[in-house]
């Protein structure tokens, strides 16, 4: 079976970002909340013997179709109100995301390149990645890597750091 819109609108009321029952099915009562939390965090509906994540259902409910990917603004997923939901492509997904964990600079698309003992930038968008410089600032870095995030990923930019300029500065002092 495919969901339609109309099929969602009959069978869920949306508010803030949750679903309601409008109807009894199995054990779920009319205006019982829909949904389960699993362990990713994320919650899912199952419809038909099929589970589907929530976001994706309300998102389909308010336009209609189910986009390849239903990104959260805000990064909480969570947080499913209809304004915290947009249609993206995976590439456009992974642009909106913080810094990994794992990052020696603390900053996106900022890395350090020992043999040069520089910040590196490097920016990705279309399948093609852009190299824009080497930089003794980790400051000057970062503003370079804003602007191309700002020129190449658009809405979906995402700026942010796990590391001050400070940390930064020591991490390279400590560096053999």
């Amino acid at each position: 079976m495919t969901l339609t819109k109309e099929y969602l609108n009959d069978l869920f009321e949306y508010k803030d970002g949750e679903l309601f029952y409008k109807v009894n099915r199995f054990r779920k009562t009319i205006g019982s909340k829909a949904g389960s939390k699993k362990p990713d965090g994320r919650y899912h509906v199952h419809i038909k013997g099929k589970s589907y994540l929530l976001h994706r259902l309300i998102f389909m409910m308010h336009h209609g179709y189910f986009p390849e990917m239903v990104d959260h603004i805000d990064l909480d997923n969570t947080n499913n109100r209809i304004e915290n939901l947009r249609a993206a492509k995976h590439a456009e997904n992974a642009w909106n995301s913080n810094a990994r964990v794992d990052s020696v600079s603390g900053i996106k698309n900022v890395k350090f390149n020992p043999r040069l003992k520089k910040w590196q930038v490097n920016v990705q968008a279309n399948n093609v990645r852009r190299y824009l410089g080497c930089y003794a600032d980790l400051e000057l870095a970062e503003l370079v890597a804003m602007e191309a995030r700002n020129k190449y990923h658009g809405q979906f930019a995402r700026h942010g750091s796990l590391m001050t300029a400070e940390q930064a500065k020591d991490f390279v002092k400590e560096l053999p």
